[in-house]
C-alpha cells in the first residue's frame, strides 16, 4: 500500500498549496493579508436571485435528487443568453448541459472523450485544469502559446504535423485566466477552420465572457459558422454575477460532445440543488444590471492597482478583460522566481499573489494578481509593495 497511486503520480505538487498555507498561517497570527491570490469574487448575487432561491428552498419538493444535465428550464435560459448575446442558437435538449461550475464540466468531458495516451493541445500558461483535467484522464500534454497571433498558428500547425499521435484536442480560453489575452472573431474563424481542416476536437472556456473593458464584447467561437461541428464551449456564473461559491456553469455547443460529457455525468452526480438551479435560471432571464455593475466594479479596480503599484514602482500591463492582471516580476526580484517572489510578498508586504509558475512553466517570471478587493485594500497593497521594493533599490 505504500505505492502512489497511478493517477496521483501524474501530479505535480500542488504549487499554490504552500503559498495558501503560509496565508493561513499568518492570519491565524493576525497579520492582515490582502488577499491578491485567489479569483474568488467578494460580491452578492442580485437580491432577485437570492429571494428565488429561498423561495424554492422552501418547497418540500425541492429536496429530491435533481438531473445531472440540467433542469430544462435552466437549459432554455442558457439558450436564450446565447441567443441574445450572441446571435446564436442552441438546442436546449441536445447541445446545452449544466455543470457544477465549468471547472467540473472540464474534467468530465476529458473523461468522456480522452483515452490514455492520446494528445492534447493546450495553451501554457493556462488555468491548470485546462491541462490537468486530461493528464488526470490519462492523455499526454503538448503545450502552445496561450496568446492568439501568428505565432499560436505556427506551432499549432507544427503540433499537428510532428506530434504522434496526432492531436485530438485543442484547448483554448480567452478572455485568459491568468494572462488576461482577449481573441477576436477572426481568431475564431481561422481556429474553426484549422480544426475542421484537421478534425480536432475544440474546447473554449468561456468563463469571463462578461468581463471586458473595451467598447467590443468578448466573442463567442460558436459565432463561427461551422463551429458547432467541432466545438463546445464552456461559460460561468460565478463571475459574471457573483455566483463562485453556486458552482453553476455550462457546456453549450458539438450535439456529440455534449451527449458524451452528459453520459458520464449521469454515472457521476445528480446535478446541482434544484432550488440553486431555479435560481440561476432568475439570473439569466431576469434583470442584467450586475453585469453592467460587475463589469465597472472591475475596471475600477484594475485601474486603481495598475495605478497605485505603478506609483510603488512596479509596471503592470493593463489588463483589457478577465478580473484578473498578469505582472511581470520586478527586475530586481527576477532571479528569485515566481514562488519564491510570491512567499517574499505575502511575509513582507503583507499581500497574497499567485505564482505564475503554478499555471504552467511558461508562466514562471509572472505573479498574477486577482481584482477581488476593493479599491482601498489594493492600494493598501501597494504600500506594503512599495516597501518590499524600496528595501531593494
Amino acid at each position: 500500500m505504500d505505492e502512489e497511486f497511478y493517477r496521483i503520480r501524474r501530479l505535480p505538487p500542488y504549487v499554490f498549496a504552500e503559498v495558501n498555507a503560509m496565508k493561513a498561517a499568518a492570519r491565524a497570527r493576525g497579520e492582515d493579508i490582502v488577499d491578491l491570490g485567489m479569483g474568488n469574487p467578494d460580491g452578492a448575487p442580485p437580491a432577485h436571485v437570492i429571494a428565488k432561491l429561498a423561495e424554492v428552498a422552501a418547497k418540500p419538493t425541492a429536496h429530491r435528487y435533481s438531473a445531472s444535465k440540467g433542469i430544462p428550464g435552466l437549459r432554455k435560459a442558457q439558450a436564450a443568453y446565447y441567443q441574445r448575446r450572441f446571435g446564436v442558437t442552441v438546442d436546449p435538449d441536445s447541445e446545452v448541459i449544466v455543470t457544477l461550475g465549468s471547472k467540473e464540466g472540464l474534467a468530465n468531458l476529458a473523461q468522456a472523450i480522452t483515452a490514455p495516451g492520446d494528445v492534447v493541445l493546450a495553451p501554457n500558461p493556462s488555468y491548470p485544469i485546462h491541462t490537468f483535467g486530461f493528464i488526470i484522464a490519462g492523455a499526454a500534454i503538448r503545450s502552445i502559446p496561450a496568446a492568439p497571433g501568428d505565432d499560436f498558428f505556427a506551432r499549432l500547425d507544427m503540433a499537428m504535423r510532428y506530434t504522434v499521435p496526432r492531436p485530438k484536442v485543442l484547448v483554448v480560453g480567452y478572455p485568459s485566466n491568468p494572462t488576461a489575452y482577449v481573441a477576436d472573431l477572426p481568431f475564431y474563424e481561422r481556429l474553426i477552420a484549422f480544426a475542421r481542416e484537421h478534425e480536432l476536437i475544440v474546447i473554449s472556456d468561456l468563463a469571463y465572457a462578461e468581463i471586458y473593458f473595451g467598447d467590443t464584447p468578448t466573442p463567442s467561437i460558436l459565432q463561427v459558422e461551422g463551429a458547432k461541428d467541432v466545438a463546445v464551449e464552456f461559460t460561468s456564473m460565478s463571475k459574471t454575477y457573483s455566483m463562485a461559491g453556486w458552482r453553476m456553469g455550462f457546456a453549450v455547443g458539438n450535439a456529440r460532445l455534449i451527449g458524451a460529457l452528459t453520459r458520464v455525468k449521469s454515472y457521476l452526480d445528480y446535478g446541482a440543488f434544484t432550488p440553486v438551479q431555479a435560481a440561476a435560471c432568475a439570473a439569466l432571464n431576469g434583470p442584467q444590471d450586475i453585469i453592467d455593475h460587475n463589469r465597472a466594479l472591475y475596471k475600477k479596480r484594475r485601474d486603481v492597482l495598475v495605478e497605485s503599484f505603478g506609483r510603488a514602482g512596479w509596471d503592470i500591463p493593463v489588463p483589457q478583460a478577465s478580473m484578473f492582471a498578469w505582472a511581470p516580476i520586478p527586475e530586481q526580484f527576477r532571479a528569485l522566481g515566481s514562488m519564491e517572489f510570491a512567499k517574499r510578498l505575502l511575509t513582507e508586504a503583507h499581500v497574497a499573489v499567485a505564482p505564475g509558475v503554478g499555471f504552467g512553466e511558461e508562466g514562471e517570471g509572472y505573479v498574477r494578481l486577482a481584482l477581488v478587493e476593493n479599491e482601498q485594500r489594493l492600494r493598501q497593497a501597494a504600500r506594503g509593495v512599495k516597501k518590499v521594493l524600496s528595501s531593494q533599490a
